[in-house]
Order: structure tokens, then sequence, then C-alpha cells
């Protein structure tokens, strides 16, 4: 039987009642909880948001200048462009405020005052540099003096990136220019200058987010308080715990910090992206990075594209996604105009104008191989990692202009040679598939430039690979073989002799001091090594040219001549010489003259200087001062100089290395004949092809030397010629160089005391009549140049008696040569008997037994044909 009870009002009531004391009483309690959990949170970061506030939030990282620029009277600039260089050094003009501790300037119609200040690079010292007719027309000194140069501030070219590959330029806010303000505020925070450190309703919104279900996607803080807080004092885990942390964080920093001070850490550390292998963080690194100019110069239009891209810099990238951020930017003017920054028409004009930026390309502009190496020398040099750390001042050697002048050949040049070898694999896939062969993958070539000053050795730019972002390491400190571009080394050690007075005896048996008209032998030669092996070197195409001038032989490249050469002079004296020229790698076997051994790039330009800096070799150098944030010196560095050549041999080396590029039939001539959108180069050269499975070429002129390679890593052969890989790419940078007025005066080489410039024949290398109208001319140690004319030498071909016991001319083997040919004996030479044997002379050592040569047999003489049963070059020891 069911029993019913009957509960009464008052007992119904205290229930109620009860309910809801209990209902207050967790309410306090967990008020009580939170509160002490908020407050042991609170004073807990206090601490830590003290401490952090107590020393400098980012790195105070070192600096990387660049070389000055040095303005001379002649050049072709104008006020502004000196201006402009003030500028970006961070020197203010005269009545500004404030004034700039780097320098001040003032500025006429027609001259530059220039003042430096306490913090520049430079002395106290003024100059005034007047200006004429589009060109600086005099320098005058504070004392009224006449300057023959005036070198102005070092520009930075970036910072020491720290552990995380991280790139900034440190700004202050009011370096911020007003729109940029206004468009972060639009669309991330427009209440940011009113609100406290919180902006509740957007809390509210982003934890209903969160907690929403399938809404994948959590939301981030809402106010820019926020978001410095997770920046600086917080990990990026997105959970409930760091938003509560965050929450603490950013009233902490409210209250220690104004308005102005949190925008101006949240603008140099907020991510805007990624250059290469560096992250972009802040607005003063973005404006570079994007516009290449300074944040305060930031118009409309960029301040709303870089504002936008902060909700997410990967996907809205315009270098990448230009379509994806000209919309953002588009919506960000919006956002502008609803909060009254701009007005309607100002927003519609930032809309019609296009994204501009700078290629990106010129991020290799900042030249990350070279600062790499900078980093490298300093750890070396300074001993330990906390230089970074010290906001040091770094001065190097390098030219801005120049480094993004070989940034750009670089990369037009690779793009061609790359198109070359895609369509020589894609033959070769046709090919083997065609016959079912195993395809072979395809590998694309690696590149390095180094340009110097040959008569300081200042590494003026230097390019190490085509993308740094895929791979840091640099090509320039790779070692390779040299190919032909030793053999210049060949040739100064001939010239040596001839100024020891040593004359060499020649395959004919001639005595005679070297000279360029010095008669060599290019035909097939195999040579038996002291250990038995063999080595047969081979010309280009298996072309021989028989008897042949060591002019021609340089301008041709001819192999089997120049090892001719190289055992007539001494293949200890040759090593000797490259030794002493950084060519540490070279050994004393034939096979060096033609470059079998390696050396770096950089190394190989190095030797180079002593060509072109009167023999004196000087070892190229990066590091010219390290200097304390106020400016305290606390390391020069000297360039290191090692006299290698006498004046002479050096002019005259260089003047046989002219050929190579001046004779129409020189590995070099396409120098003068320019490729496809790139001139022909016109100002006097000196240079040397190289190809020994990579491509090479070296040149100079009489203010500029610069070494391009292109090889593979994995040193499989190139199959490409240097005139068709490394040379393209020396010629265009070569001629944006000329273009730029430090290096617009190029000359031609001044000859010492002591060497004689002889116009001859062609024909028979003997001093040119007007009778002989085909003629080149050369330059001879004095005493050595030809004594006949051409007109008292006949030139007949060779006969039966002739051909039998191998004298007279002798015919190009297998390619045809459409030059005449040269005798084998020309009149101009003064034989002497053989030397007895003597003392080495500086620079040569005691000559070594020479492996045995194999010559052409009795019929081959007797029918001039040549046997090529054995041109491949074997591996050397």
């Amino acid at each position: 039987m069911a029993v019913k009870v009957k509960v009464k009002g008052p007992v119904r009531g205290l229930a109620k009642h009860k309910f809801i004391a209990v209902a207050v009483l967790l309410v306090v309690a967990a008020a009580l909880v939170f509160g002490a959990i908020f407050s042991f949170y609170y004073f807990k970061y206090q601490r830590i948001v003290d401490a952090r506030l107590a020393r400098p939030l980012f790195e105070n990282t070192a600096k990387i200048y660049a070389a000055p620029f040095e303005v001379r009277p002649g050049q072709t600039i104008g006020p502004k462009f000196v201006v402009n260089q003030l500028d970006e050094a961070g020197y203010s003009q005269q009545g500004e405020t404030p004034v700039s501790q780097m320098g001040t300037y003032s500025v006429t119609s027609n001259s530059v005052t220039v003042y430096p200040g306490p913090l520049s690079y430079h002395a106290p010292d003024s100059a005034t540099i007047t200006f004429a007719d589009g060109s600086v027309s005099q320098i005058t000194g504070q004392n009224g003096q006449q300057l023959a140069a005036y070198q102005l501030e070092p520009l930075l070219i970036t910072g020491l990136s720290d552990a995380n590959r991280v790139k900034r330029r440190l700004i202050t806010y009011d370096e911020l220019p007003q729109n940029l303000v206004n468009a972060v505020t639009s669309i991330e925070d427009r209440r940011f200058f009113r609100h406290g450190a919180l902006s509740y309703t957007g809390i509210v919104r982003s934890a209903l987010n969160d907690i929403t279900p399938g809404h994948h996607r959590l939301e981030g803080a809402s106010t820019i308080d926020m978001q410095v807080a997770k920046m600086f004092f917080l990990t990026p885990a997105r959970t409930f715990r760091r938003k509560f942390l965050q929450v603490i964080v950013s009233l902490q920093i409210d209250h220690e910090m104004t308005k102005k001070q949190i925008f101006q850490f949240y603008a140099n550390e907020v991510p805007l992206g990624q250059r290469g292998s560096f992250a972009i963080n802040g607005f003063g690194e973005a404006a570079h990075a994007f516009f290449g100019r300074d944040v305060s110069q930031l118009t409309l239009d960029e301040s709303a594209l870089l504002a936008g891209l902060i909700q997410s810099p990967s996907y809205l990238n315009p270098m990448r996604h230009p379509h994806r951020a000209t919309i953002r930017r588009n919506l960000v003017l919006d956002a502008m105009v609803e909060t009254g920054s701009i007005t309607r028409q100002q927003a519609e004009q930032a809309k019609a104008k296009p994204i501009k930026l700078i290629p990106q390309a010129i991020d290799a502009g900042e030249a990350p191989y070279f600062v790499d190496m900078v980093r490298d020398q300093l750890t070396q040099r300074l001993g330990n990692q906390d230089y970074n750390d010290e906001g040091l001042r770094i001065y190097t050697s390098l030219d801005p202009q120049l480094q993004e002048a070989a940034t750009e050949a670089v990369a037009a040049g690779m793009k061609a040679v790359d198109r070359r070898i895609r369509d020589r694999h894609a033959r070769i896939v046709r090919y083997e598939k065609l016959h079912h062969l195993p395809i072979k993958p395809l590998v694309l070539p690696q590149v390095a430039l180094v340009a110097l000053n040959p008569h300081t050795g200042q590494v003026l730019a230097l390019v190490g690979g085509k993308n740094y972002a895929q791979s840091q390491l640099n090509h320039a400190l790779a070692e390779r073989p040299t190919g032909s571009t030793f053999k210049p080394i060949v040739i100064a050690s001939a010239f040596n002799t001839a100024l020891a007075g040593t004359p060499l005896t020649n395959f004919q048996g001639v005595t005679a001091m070297f000279s360029p008209v010095t008669m060599l032998d290019d035909e097939p030669t195999t040579f038996t090594m002291p250990d038995g092996q063999t080595y047969s070197p081979h010309d280009f195409e298996n072309k021989y040219f028989g008897v042949v001038t060591a002019r021609k032989t340089l301008a041709y490249s001819l192999n089997n001549a120049t090892i001719s050469l190289a055992e007539m002079v001494g293949l200890n004296n040759i090593v000797h010489l490259a030794h002493q020229a950084g060519i540490v790698d070279a050994q004393p076997t034939p096979s060096v003259a033609i470059g079998t051994y390696d050396a770096t790039p950089l190394e190989l330009a190095g030797a180079y200087t002593m060509f072109d800096n009167d023999g004196i070799k000087i070892t190229p150098w990066l590091l010219a001062s390290v200097r304390s944030p106020s400016g305290d010196v606390i390391a020069n560095y000297q360039p290191q100089s090692t006299p290698l050549l006498d004046p002479r041999v050096a002019f005259l080396t260089t003047g046989m290395m002219e050929a190579v590029v001046n004779d129409p039939h020189g590995t070099g001539y396409q120098v003068r004949t320019g490729f496809p959108g790139i001139p022909g180069f016109s100002a006097p050269v000196a240079a040397k092809t190289g190809t020994e499975n990579d491509s090479w070429f070296a040149g100079f002129t009489s203010n500029l030397l610069c070494v391009v390679w292109v090889g593979n890593d994995n040193y499989s052969d190139l199959h490409i010629q240097g005139a068709h890989a490394a040379l393209p790419i020396w010629t265009d940078f070569m001629d944006r160089a000329q273009k730029l007025p430090q290096y617009s005066d190029m000359e031609d080489f001044t000859p010492p005391q002591g060497v004689i410039q002889e116009t001859l024949d062609k024909t028979t290398n003997l001093i040119a009549t007007p009778n002989c109208t085909d003629d080149y001319t050369a330059w001879f140690l004095d005493g050595t140049q030809p004594n006949q004319t051409c007109d008292h030498q006949s030139v007949n071909q060779p006969n039966l008696f002739q051909r039998i016991f191998g004298i007279g001319n002798k015919q190009p083997q297998q390619g045809q040569n459409t030059q005449p040919q040269q005798n084998a004996v020309p009149q101009n030479f003064v034989t002497v008997p053989a030397p007895a044997p003597a003392q080495p002379q500086p620079n040569q050592q005691p000559q070594q037994q020479m492996p045995a040569k194999k010559k052409r047999g009795f019929w081959s003489r007797l029918f001039g044909r040549h046997s090529n049963s054995n041109n491949n070059q074997n591996p050397q020891q």
C-alpha cells in the first residue's frame, strides 16, 4: 500500500535556502581558490617580468658594415647620391633634431659638406664635395686642402643573426610612421590605446570558439598586450593554462610599461615571414626585406601590406602569393577607413597601387656567404662566441653595390647554365629510353664568384652558391681542380728563367731566353712516370697545332705545349711559385701544368693578385676593423702581402693573358663579342679560361679581379667549357661593375721599366714591316725581343727532308687551324750553348729528372700523321 507524505511549506523553503547557501559557499570557495591561484601566479610572474624587463629584451647583436664608399674627382655622381648614402648611414642634416651621433651634413645645389660625428668610423675631419656637370669636380678638406679622395660612412649590411636564425632591425616607436601604427591597430586591436591589458569581449569570444564542437581553429589573443606577453614571456603552446598565464602577464606589462613601449616591443618582434633561411621579425627588418628601405619611409599602401601579414605571414607572403597579399592589404585599408585613420579616397588611391617589392634575389645583397665567413673569422680572432652579445660594430671589405651586381649576374647566368644542362639531360633521357638503359638523374651545378681589389686584396663581392636558403655550403671555399686557370703560373715561371738569365732548350734543341715567341711542341705525347705509369694528356677536341709560340699556347689553352714548357722550366720551380701564391695542393708532376690539382676560388683569386699588382701577392681579406658600440677600436686588421714576382714578369704574364681575350681564336674571346643579353666587354682585360670537369674563368682589369667557378657538387663532369658557363657570368658581372662610378676608370695595364712592345708578323713572328700587314703586338723582356724583320724570312711548306727529320713547319692535327703556321726555328731566336748547371734562382728549384716522353715515329713525321690511340688522361697519384 502506497504512503503519501505531504511536505509543508516551511520545510520546502528551508531546503531551498540550504541549496542557495551551498551554492554561495561553493562560489566563494571557488573564488577564494581562484584568487589564491591567481595571486600565486601574479606575484610569481611579477618577479619574472621585472627580471626580464631589467635587461634588454633583444640581443644586442654585432652589426656588420660594408666598406666605405670612396668619392673621387671625376666620378659621375651628384649631390643626391651622396645625400642618400649619408641618410642610409644614419647621418642627419644640419638643423634637424635629434642630431645624429653618427654625423651630420649640409647640402647646397652643387655641394655637400660632411661632418663625421663621435660614432663615425672616420676621424672627425669634415670635407666639402663639389659637383659640376654631373660629376665630382673637387673635394676640399676642412683646412682648405684639395683631397684626392674622401670616404663616406660605411653602410650597415646586416646584424649577425642569433642562434635561431632570426633577423631584425631594432627600431623605436618614434621611427614608426603613423600610417603603420594605425594600420596595425585597425586590423589587430582597434582599442589598443584606450583599453587596459585585456579586451574582455575578445577573451570570451576566444574561449567560446575554442570549446565549440567542430571549431578546429584555436583563437589567438585579441590584444597587442597579450601578444607581447606571449612573445616574450610564455611558450607558444596553445592551452588554457597558457592563456590564463597570458592574462596575468598582460596585466603585469600593462602596469610596468606605457602603451608606446608595448607597441615598440611588438613592432620589433612580430613575425612577418621568411627570407632564405632566416625568419623576418619586426617591421624594421620587413621594410628592408620587402621594399629595400627604412621603416620610416614606408608609404600608406606598404604599411597596410605589412600590417596584413601579421595574421599569416607564410600564407600571405607577397613574394609567393601577391594576389592573397593584395586582398589582405585592401582589407586593412578598409579597416583604417572604419577607424577614421584615413579617408575613403586615400584608401582607394592606395588600393590602386600594385605591390612593388625588391627582387627576391637582392636578399643576397646582404651577402649571406660573406657574412658567414665574417662570423667564422670573428670567432677565430676574438676567441669566443660572446662577441655577438656585445653590440660590436664589424667593419668589412664588402661593396654593397658590387655585391648586388654579382648576385644579379650569377642569378642570370645560372639560369642559362641550368637551361643548357636540362636540355642536354632531356636528350640523354630520350636516348636511354630508346635503348632501355637506366635513366641517370639530373644534376644541376653550383656556382661561386669572388671579386677583389687586386691592389689591396679587399674582397669586394662574394657569392658562394645559387641559393643560400637551399645550401649554405660556401663554394668560394670549396677545393676544386683549377684546370687551365693554372697555366699563367707556368708562364710566369718561364719568364722568371729569362729574368735570371737562364736560357731554355726547346724540343728542337734550340737554346734561347724565354719570350712570347718561344717555340713549343703541341703534339700528342705519352709521359712515362718514374713509377712506370703513363700519362697521355690531350688538347680540346683532340686538335693539335704542331709548333706554336708560347703566346699562342696560352691563348689557345694547348695542354701538350704547356706541359712541354713546364718541363723546360722545371716542375719544381712551377710548384714552388704555386705554393707561394697560395695553391698549396700542387705537386711536381706533368699534369700540374694544366691544373689537375685543387684550389678554392678564393685562393685562385688571391694567386692572381700577383699578376695585377706588380708581382706582389695580397692575401684576400674580409675584416677591416672591430669596434665597440661607442666607436672605440678593439682591433684593426692589416692585409698580408708577399712579393713573389719581379714587376716585369708580372706585366709580361699579364700581356700574354690579354691575348686569351683579344685573339679572335683565344678561348676567352667571347668576352669581347658578348652573349645574348650580355654586351661585349671592351675594357683592357687579362684572363684565362679553365675546364677540368668544372668551368672556370679568372680575369682582371686595372682595378678589379674576378674569379667565377661553375661545377657539380658530386665532382661529375659538367660537360660545358669554361667559355660557355663561367665566362658569361664573368662578362655580365664586369659589365655591371664598369657602370658603377667606383669602377668606371678601367685603364690599360701600365708597363714597368725594362719591357718593350713589338709589332710582329703573324707568319714569321719577326718584327713586322709595311710588307707584312697581318700582324700582332707582344711585350718582351728588353733584350729578348726579335732582332730581324719579316722581310728577311721566307716561309715555305716543309719538304720531304724536313718531314723525315722533324724540322720545319708542322700543320695542326685532327682539327684544322685557320691561322698561318709559324716557323719551327724563327730567326729572332738568339741561340746560345747549353749552360752549365747553375745555382737555383729565387723562386726556382733544382730541376728534377723529367719523365720519359714518347714522340711520333719516322712514318708519322714523314706523312704528318698522329696516333691518337691513347689520348685519355690517367689519374695522377
